[in-house]
């Protein structure tokens, strides 16, 4: 005993009568990228990113060098400091793409750390600390780390 419900004006002309998707059904939300929006912001700072990063390269990769060449300078031990920090902790962000900016800085400093006294650790307990080596194992982490990165966004081979 069905009765025969005659259908309102709204019902018949709705949208998801005739096939299309509803909002619900909706899988991703757009938000807009944060390089739109640097790019919209007008004047001289807009390009201080790249130039702040490039920067940090070089002032991590001189303080490598330094230290490999057991240089006399008095800039090798900050610059080492800030090397060992540095390239964990921007590879480790690397990684981190998805989160909010702040868990990404909190996540990649706390790894960079982790990494540090893994490695300090690590060489602790076989008996070969040594300054040259902390470096070149520090180094060599980050650098998988950020393969793991490159490789991850590579596309697929059709060959």
């Amino acid at each position: 005993m069905t009765i025969a419900v005659g259908l309102r004006d709204i019902e018949v002309r709705h949208p998801a009568r005739w096939g299309a998707k509803s909002p619900m059904q909706t899988f991703r939300i757009k938000r807009p990228s944060i390089a739109d929006t640097e790019r919209a912001r007008p004047g001289p700072g807009r390009d201080l990113a790249p130039l702040l990063a490039g920067a940090a390269v070089a002032v991590g990769g001189v303080g490598a060098l330094l230290a490999l060449i057991d240089s006399g300078s008095p800039l090798r031990g900050p610059f080492a400091l800030f090397f060992l920090f540095a390239a964990p902790a921007s590879a480790i962000a690397a990684v981190l793409r998805g989160l909010d900016p702040f868990g990404r800085v909190l996540t990649s400093v706390a790894g960079a750390v982790v990494v540090d006294m893994l490695v300090a650790q690590g060489m602790l307990a076989v008996h070969r600390w040594s300054v040259d080596g902390g470096i070149v194992a520090v180094a060599v982490i980050s650098g998988l780390i950020s393969l793991s990165v490159f490789i991850r966004h590579m596309p697929p081979h059709n060959g």
